[in-house]
């Protein structure tokens, strides 16, 4: 068993596309590639930490969320309503969640917080939100498709060979 995380995925959302530039010519093609590299990465047995902004029409998730391997987690993301959080197939949901993962103590939000509880004891802040557009900070890491080629993405290749 192996944890990923992401976020923003954005399904269904056409909007998506223009905002930030995704490289999708509709939105199918983008739920596509999401759905491929989700289940590439993901193995069945697999926990994924969805940290918000899942998808344009919460009617949709259920259906969706059958089709992607794991065991799936959701923090809320602003683009997230109750409907969203009550969808079947969510193994937990909230808006906040701090775990420990490999030695690591981790602070999930979909928000990138300026400063998160355990900062100044080497605590790790995951979040989405920002599509990539934040200046970097030590030990905060925007999970989201946009910076990690629309696929989840595991901690280790958060932290890389520094390991912080």
């Amino acid at each position: 068993m192996t944890v990923f995380f992401t976020a923003d995925t954005h399904f269904g959302d056409h909007r998506t596309i223009n905002i930030h530039k995704r490289p999708f010519a509709t939105v199918a093609d983008m739920d596509a590639l999401l759905i491929e590299r989700w289940n590439a990465t993901v193995g069945p047995d697999d926990i994924v930490w969805h940290l918000g902004d899942v998808a344009r029409r919460a009617a949709d998730i259920p259906a969706l969320l059958d089709r992607l391997h794991g065991t799936k987690h959701l923090l809320r993301g602003n683009n997230d309503p109750d409907a969203t959080l009550s969808a079947t197939g969510w193994a937990s949901t909230g808006d906040y969640a701090e775990i420990d993962l490999d030695g690591h103590r981790l602070v999930l939000c979909h928000y990138p917080f300026r400063s998160w509880n355990g900062q100044h004891k080497r605590a790790i802040n995951l979040h989405g939100h920002s599509h990539g557009r934040l200046k970097p900070m030590p030990r905060q890491f925007d999970v989201g498709v946009d910076v990690h080629a629309f696929a989840p993405v595991r901690l280790d290749a958060l932290l890389g060979p520094n390991r912080t």
